[in-house]
C-alpha cells in the first residue's frame, strides 16, 4: 500500500495507521477532482482517480462526485465505513451543504452534497474546508510530531500541543488544532482567516493580498504590464530568482508584500492561538521568496502608551533553517530561587515557538486530516446544534 505522505520519518498516531477501516477521501479543485481512499493513515490506491469537476454544471459536477467515489469504493474491494473531503466553501459544513462558490459557479443557492452522497452511497459522509483538514493533517503526521520528536530526542520535556495550518494558493485558507483536536467552531466557521482586513488596505480582506491573484496583481502593478501578460506564479517567482526573463525587482516586491500581509493575519491568529504554524499550498514553494518578510512581520513591534512592544509574546522561529530549529530545540531554560526558600524552580525567559512549511506536503496532509476525521465523527458523533 503506498504511503499517504512521502515523509516516512514522521510516525503518525499508532492507533491511526493501526486502524483497517476504509475511508474514501477527494481533494476537489475548480478543475479536476481527484479521489481516492484512505487505511490505516495510507493511500489505498496507488494513483488518484482523477475526473473533470464541471463546476459551471451542477447536474454533471454531481454526477462526477458520485461516480468517482463509487469507482475507487469498487477499486478498494472492501467496506467503506464513510465518505469524508474537502470542499471549497462559503459553506455548511456541519450539515454538508454547499454554498455558492466563486471557483465552481454551479453550485448555487445551498447544494446539499453530503445528504446526496449519504443517499447515493449509503455511507456517512463528512466534508471540511482544506485549510481546516490540512491543519489537522500536519498536526497528526506533520509538523506538530516532527517538532515534538526533536524535542524529545534533545531529552527536554517540553512538548507543543497547538497548530495553526494556512493554505496559500487560490485562497487563503486556515485551521485550527487545539490539545490534538480539530476546531470546527459553532458553525463549522472556524479558521477562517481569509476574512481578516488586509494590512495595507482594510477595506479589502487579507485574502486579496494572500493569494495567487494577489502575486499577479501585484506583479503586474510593479511591472506595468497587463494583467493578461502575467504568468502563475511560479513564473514569477522564476522571474524573481534570475531565472526568466523580466522585472526581477516587481517579482520580488510581489512576493514581499505578500509575506507581509500573509504575516499580519497569521500574527492576529497567533496571538489568539499560541501554538506552532505550518504553512502549505501552491504558493509554499516560492517560501524563500516571502518568508521572510512574513516572519519579520511576525517578530516586530507595536506601539503602545509605554513605547513599543514585541507583537507577539513568542518569538517566531524559521522551522526550516537549522539554525532556527536548533534554537528552538534548544531554548535556555535557568533555574530561579523561591523567594524565602532554597529551592529552584525551571524558568524559561524567552518564550519561542516555530513557523515551518508543510512536512506532508498539502495534498497528502487534507487526505489525512479528512481520514482522521471520518474516524473521529464515527467514534465521537457532534452533539447536534440547538
Amino acid at each position: 500500500m503506498p504511503p499517504l505522505f512521502a515523509a516516512e520519518r514522521i510516525v503518525i498516531d499508532q492507533a491511526l495507521r493501526n486502524d483497517q477501516r476504509i475511508v474514501l477521501v477527494l481533494d476537489a479543485g475548480g478543475t479536476s477532482f481527484r479521489f481516492n481512499a484512505a487505511q490505516g493513515g495510507r493511500m489505498v490506491l496507488e494513483a488518484p482517480y482523477v475526473l473533470p469537476s464541471y463546476g459551471d454544471d451542477l447536474e454533471r459536477s454531481l454526477g462526477q462526485l458520485r461516480d468517482g467515489f463509487a469507482k475507487v469504493h469498487a477499486e478498494t474491494g472492501q467496506k467503506a465505513v464513510a465518505v469524508s473531503f474537502a470542499f471549497p466553501g462559503p459553506a455548511d459544513y456541519r450539515s454538508g451543504i454547499i454554498g455558492d462558490l466563486p471557483n465552481l459557479r454551479g453550485y448555487r443557492g445551498g447544494v446539499p452534497i453530503g445528504p446526496m452522497l449519504e443517499a447515493q452511497l449509503g455511507l456517512p459522509t463528512f466534508i471540511h474546508n482544506d485549510g481546516a483538514l490540512f491543519a489537522y493533517g500536519e498536526a497528526l503526521g506533520g509538523l506538530l510530531p516532527f517538532v515534538n520528536e526533536q524535542l524529545a530526542a534533545a531529552g527536554t520535556p517540553r512538548r507543543f500541543r497547538n497548530l495553526l495550518g494556512f493554505t496559500l494558493g487560490t485562497g487563503f485558507g486556515g485551521g485550527i488544532v487545539v490539545d490534538g483536536r480539530l476546531v470546527d467552531g459553532d458553525h463549522s466557521g472556524a479558521g477562517q482567516i481569509w476574512t481578516m482586513r488586509h494590512r495595507d488596505q482594510p477595506n479589502l480582506s487579507s485574502e486579496e493580498g494572500v493569494s495567487i491573484r494577489a502575486i499577479r496583481g501585484a506583479f503586474a502593478t510593479a511591472a506595468g504590464v497587463s494583467l493578461d501578460d502575467v504568468p502563475a506564479p511560479k513564473g514569477i517567482a522564476d522571474i524573481a530568482a534570475g531565472r526568466a526573463p523580466g522585472d526581477a525587482r516587481a517579482a520580488q516586491d510581489a512576493f514581499r508584500r505578500l509575506g507581509q500581509v500573509a504575516g499580519n493575519a497569521i500574527a492576529h491568529a497567533l496571538a489568539l492561538i499560541d501554538g506552532l504554524v505550518v504553512v502549505g499550498g501552491g504558493i509554499s514553494s516560492a517560501a524563500p521568496l516571502f518568508l521572510p518578510a512574513l516572519l519579520e512581520e511576525m517578530n516586530g513591534t507595536i506601539e503602545t502608551d509605554g513605547g513599543p512592544v514585541d507583537r507577539l509574546p513568542c518569538k517566531v522561529l524559521d522551522l526550516d533553517d537549522p539554525a532556527g530549529l536548533a534554537a528552538l530545540v534548544g531554548n535556555a531554560t535557568r533555574a530561579v530561587r523561591v523567594p524565602g526558600t532554597t529551592n529552584t524552580v525551571a524558568y524559561t525567559p524567552q518564550k519561542v515557538t516555530g513557523l515551518g512549511l508543510t512536512r506532508l506536503g498539502t495534498t497528502a496532509a487534507i487526505a489525512l486530516g479528512a481520514y482522521a476525521v471520518a474516524l473521529d465523527r464515527l467514534d465521537r458523533p457532534l452533539a447536534p446544534l440547538r
